[in-house]
């Protein structure tokens, strides 16, 4: 046929190529082109559809540019694959001199790897979105975003190990002796670093199943404070005596964690002294007056569990014993509430002309 005649012919000398194998690598050019302009419009949204994240997702809008390269690298990893087995099988069309396609080809893979490290060692801040659906107050504290540093960092390290393997075998290196001796390397840093990797673990685990987060008050072994901070490492304490208490993260594992931050209720106890001589009648009313009072504040619960009633009487006093539960999240919170709780009880125990025993007082009479 004259025109495949016309293709045969060898033409310009690029690559030592006829026409018909330059005009198939200018039609993968384009055809790689298309893909990376597809790849960038659809695989953000695929991805962001799976994991149900925004389109405006930081970590996708940054491995856009690298998906489309690495799916243009591939259309033409394929085409010349193509092209240099239809050159190798004797095809009457390929003109494709081995030396030629092998560099193409370790090119094209070379660049589809590394495209593919980069999508994925960016889209690596897609932790930090998810973690952002995840979080109840749209604010992250200082665990939350030390699980969102530990993950990355995890996944960074794997992305780009395993693409360095990748890499090496795009350039047709030899990795059995490598591997082998990072093993032995490996082995010997682990045994080194045997109490840092269990401090990094025991971290990953606390952050993942979260027994505590910064600014609850809990009880580790014998360490009772406040969690200020939680690294990679240590978790920090601050005692009530305003010391600061670091605790290894590997100690948590297998340390029970008394969380005083995660009560759901805050239960209140007192005793009031009432002197002996007062009014039976004003008592009584004492009780029901203050137990109406805690039912109306809304910031208790457990109203049935609730009680305001005497509950002893000695020699000295008239013993009046209060139970109640605060529907509050912070210790501060509580004080202040118990506070005006207790003004209302004095109050009322004036408007009764009831007096509060003071033994004190007593013994000075």
């Amino acid at each position: 046929m004259a025109w495949l005649d016309v293709l045969q012919t060898a033409g310009p000398d690029v690559l030592g190529t006829n026409r018909w194998t330059l005009l198939a690598l200018l039609g993968l050019m384009l055809a790689g082109l298309a893909a990376r302009g597809l790849a960038m419009v659809l695989a953000p949204r695929l991805i962001g559809a799976i994991v149900r994240l925004p389109r405006t997702s930081e970590g996708l809008k940054s491995s856009e540019r690298a998906l489309g390269t690495a799916a243009a690298a591939g259309v033409m990893l394929l085409g010349l694959q193509r092209l240099h087995a239809m050159a190798d099988g004797g095809s009457d069309l390929a003109t494709f001199p081995g030396l030629s396609a092998l560099t193409l080809i370790g090119i094209a893979q070379l660049v589809l790897v590394i495209s593919l490290v980069r999508a994925a060692f960016r889209a690596v801040d897609v932790v930090q979105d998810v973690m952002d659906l995840l979080d109840d107050d749209d604010v992250l504290d200082g665990s939350e975003r030390t699980v969102v540093s530990a993950v990355e960092s995890v996944l960074r390290f794997i992305i780009l190990f395993i693409g360095g393997v990748f890499v090496a075998d795009a350039f047709g290196l030899d990795l059995t002796s490598l591997i082998a001796g990072l093993g032995i390397s490996g082995l010997a840093l682990a045994l080194a670093a045997k109490d840092t990797i269990s401090n990094f673990f025991g971290a990953v685990t606390v952050l993942m199943d979260r027994p505590f987060r910064i600014g609850d008050w809990v009880v580790i072994g014998g360490t009772e404070g406040e969690v200020i901070e939680i690294n990679l490492r240590t978790t920090i304490l601050r005692t009530s005596s305003d010391t600061i208490v670091t605790v290894p993260n590997a100690n948590l594992v297998n340390t029970a964690v008394e969380n005083w931050g995660k009560r759901r209720w805050r239960r209140w106890q007192t005793t009031l002294h009432l002197d002996l001589g007062s009014d039976p009648e004003a008592v009584s009313s004492f009780c029901d007056r203050v137990i109406a009072a805690v039912r109306a504040n809304e910031r208790t619960l457990k109203e049935d569990a609730s009680w305001c009633a005497v509950d002893g009487i000695s020699a000295q006093s008239i013993d009046v014993s209060i139970n109640l539960y605060w529907d509050l999240n912070s210790s501060v919170e509580e004080r202040e509430a118990r506070e005006d709780l207790m003004l209302d009880i004095v109050r009322i125990s004036r408007e009764l002309n009831l007096e509060f025993h003071d033994a004190r007082v007593r013994q000075s009479r």
